[in-house]
């Protein structure tokens, strides 16, 4: 099995805004089971667009701050639980697994969204979403992407 395709154009989002905007619409597009691989750079917009993915399933938005220290953060209240991984701070083999990272990756109730996947790539499930976010001149640019070859 393997990840379906959103309906997301590649495209520029000018400003946080924006990037709230777009994870508002991803909402809609995802469900319970679903998982998001966000690939990008420190600074890219990786927590805004999860803000806003918070927002359009009905959580509250301003809650939701990066978990780069706790590793994974939960949402509730809302239309679905929300997970919010993220895997900076995974430098080890076994790491993740320790973590507990990959019960919550096969959540089947929650829609789980993955900073910094690749850190523990194998854990990510095959049907995974993968959107590239890059820091461009006019904004962020962002796409789905096929996940990265495994080492």
């Amino acid at each position: 099995m393997k990840a379906r395709t959103l309906q997301l154009p590649t495209q520029v989002v000018g400003d946080a805004e924006a990037m709230e905007a777009l994870g508002a619409q991803l909402a809609e597009q995802v469900g319970p089971g679903d998982v998001l691989a966000l690939v990008g750079p420190l600074g890219a917009g990786k927590t805004t667009l999860v803000r806003g993915l918070a927002r359009g399933l009905r959580l509250d938005g301003e809650a939701v701050a990066s978990p780069t220290f706790a590793l994974a953060h939960t949402y509730r209240g809302g239309d679905v639980t929300l997970l919010h991984l993220d895997l900076y701070r995974i430098t080890q083999p076994g790491e993740a697994e320790a973590a507990g990272i990959d019960d919550l990756l096969y959540d089947a109730e929650a829609v789980a969204v993955v900073e910094w996947p690749e850190r523990a790539q194998h854990l990510i499930p095959d049907t995974a979403i993968w959107l590239q976010i890059d820091v461009v001149p006019a904004g962020r640019r962002v796409e789905q992407v096929l996940p990265p070859r495994m080492p």
